[in-house]
């Protein structure tokens, strides 16, 4: 369920807002309400990326000003204004009681949408995810009209997963509100130094908890700033050196550790708990003691009373220091997951890992011709505005699995490629034409190849029959000879659905030899491929493309969470293909 304790005196985002019409539409859609549910979700959409905060738009300027946002008519906007000045909405307090249920849990279960919500709450009275599992498990699902027993089994097996997501959010949420949390800190005038540690500072795609580590030597005085932060929402528990609050539907923690410890802690508390598990081997190897305190000499040092070689430090001020005093350099946060990078550098083999800025251009973007939200020439400039050298228009073809595609079979594609070539003549940047075509459930791409030949960037990705292994399909997709980069290889959607089991290397061997990339796709919700999946598909020697799959100009800005995700698989500026010049860009386009 949404946060219901908005007001006037509350700082309210714009993600707040906008889940709180995406449940609307959800609970209007679960009752068969027409037209409105689209609009509710399209508005959402906007309220989301709008740049300013819709809710100062609100208190400002009324209805009359949030009416400026585009999809956002007077009922939503009068809407807006109900909840940032009450806290509520009653038109939405209605919905929820007609129909009282959990409805992002529930939906969160793959297959289940909100009218399968309504049918299962008004025959069995299932309001949340323990309903739903106690309800499948006595097989009374399958007796709902609609339902079956395929589907009821299907529910079941993926309850557990639904579960799961419901407590790890995504790292695009995360992410900012660390930030924006580190920019609080900042303010307090005890803090020292700060930072994000956990698998947020690894840059894993889903988190549980926001940790952030503060070196102080007035431990009280940053507790006591950091639990007035304004985009606190509740404080659940403050000491003298930690304390935990929820923003955003977060949890937020904190720990204040002295300055000559911060290395050491954030070293500690960065992980992975099998990351440090080697490092503390490597210690006892060289008779030394690590933990969130530092680094200690224990080889001739004993306590007098507990008999214990408690050791003199050695380091423990910076994370440099840590590291050094165990003859290694620096491991950079996104390689510590225990796999080799350890002895890596103990051998000076650690990767010089890709920067954002080495990013050169996007070969995944989307238009008004499918479901995009701007022309061409809007997507174009804002690649330009990136400082990008070239772009790809890659809208979706027609076919299954795909939103809003252009038509294959008709003049439509015929129609987009002779404007792509138009803004790629008044461009100062290269266009590439392109498509994103589905590859179906036996590898075959669903446009034809007389059309295929004509484009200068093919993504090929999976959009439908998302299970089992996808291994031989996605290997004959890249072997054909107008393919140049698998998009998205798994299908898989954080917090929604696994996508396909793949062999990576295999796959990987078959792009490499047919001089086809494989994708990270950088929008937040996929992350796909994996950092795991990264390092085996460059380690088989395949190129990897990193693009933001972007809807909309603003959204090239997600290339970060891309370029994390290939730095956890070791990715260097040579195994990505949009990190190269144009030149060689094209050469690989074969054009």
């Amino acid at each position: 369920m949404s946060d219901r304790s908005g007001g006037s005196d509350r700082s309210v985002r714009n993600d707040e807002l906008a889940g709180l019409f995406e449940e609307f539409a959800d609970l209007l859609e679960a009752r068969d309400v027409e037209y409105k549910p689209r609009a509710y979700r399209l508005a959402a959409e906007n309220i989301r990326d709008h740049p300013e905060n819709v809710a100062e738009m609100a208190r400002q300027g009324g209805e009359e000003r949030v009416g400026e946002i585009d999809r956002v008519g007077d009922a939503i906007a009068a809407k807006v204004v109900e909840y940032v000045e009450t806290g509520t909405v009653e038109e939405l307090e209605e919905a929820r009681a007609d129909l009282p249920v959990d409805m992002a849990g529930l939906t969160s279960v793959e297959g289940v949408g909100p009218k399968s919500v309504a049918s299962l709450y008004e025959a069995l009275g299932v309001e949340d995810l323990d309903d739903l599992e106690t309800a499948a498990r006595e097989g009374r699902i399958q007796e709902v009209s609609g339902f079956g027993p395929k589907t009821e089994e299907n529910i079941l097996d993926n309850v557990d997963f639904a579960r799961q997501t419901q407590q790890r959010q995504l790292l695009a949420d995360a992410r900012p509100l660390a930030e924006d949390v580190l920019a609080h800190v900042e303010t307090i005038d005890a803090a020292n130094r700060w930072e994000v540690a956990g698998s947020l500072r690894r840059w894993r795609a889903t988190i549980g908890d926001v940790d952030v580590l503060v070196a102080s030597e007035d431990s009280e005085a940053v507790v006591d700033g950091f639990t007035d932060w304004p985009e606190a929402d509740s404080i659940i528990e403050a000491g003298t050196n930690k304390a935990s609050v929820r923003s955003r539907g977060i949890r937020v923690d904190l720990r204040v550790t002295d300055p000559e410890e911060f290395g050491a802690a954030l070293q500690y508390f960065t992980g992975s708990k099998a990351h440090n598990i080697r490092v503390r081997d490597r210690a006892i190897d060289r008779e030394l003691k690590v933990n969130e305190y530092g680094v200690f000499d224990v080889s001739d040092v004993e306590d007098p009373d507990s008999g214990q070689r408690v050791g003199e430090k050695v380091a423990g001020h910076t994370e440099e220091e840590m590291y050094e005093a165990l003859d290694l350099p620096l491991i950079p946060p996104e390689l510590r997951e225990d796999r080799g990078e350890v002895q890596a550098a103990a051998d000076g083999d650690l990767p010089d890992l890709l920067t954002t800025e080495e990013i050169r251009g996007d070969l995944h973007c989307h238009t008004e011709w499918s479901d995009g939200r701007n022309t061409v020439a809007e997507m174009v400039a804002g690649a330009e505005e990136r400082g990008y050298d070239y772009v790809a228009i890659t809208d979706h073809a027609t076919g299954p699995g795909m939103v809003g595609g252009v038509g294959v079979e008709d003049d439509d594609l015929e129609d987009q490629l002779a404007e792509i070539r138009e803004v790629d003549d008044g461009s100062d940047i290269r266009v590439f034409a392109g498509v994103e075509a589905n590859i179906d459930s036996e590898g075959e791409i669903s446009v034809r190849d007389s059309l295929l030949e004509r484009l200068d960037c093919v993504v090929a990705s999976p959009h439908s029959s998302l299970d089992g292994d996808g291994t031989d399909r996605l290997v004959r997709a890249a072997e054909h000879p107008d393919v140049n980069v698998v998009g998205h290889p798994t299908g898989r959607q954080l917090n929604q659905r696994p996508g396909l089991d793949l062999d990576v290397g295999e796959l990987a061997r078959a792009a490499a030899d047919a001089g086809t990339a494989l994708e990270v796709n950088a929008n937040p919700n996929r992350l796909d491929l994996r950092g795991g999946a990264v390092k085996a598909a460059i380690d088989a020697g395949a190129t990897i493309a990193i693009d933001t799959d972007a809807h909309r100009p603003e959204r090239f800005d997600l290339i970060r969470y891309g370029v994390h995700t290939a730095r956890r698989g070791w990715a260097e500026r040579d195994d990505v293909l949009n990190a190269w010049s144009l030149d060689d860009v094209e050469s690989f386009l074969g054009l």
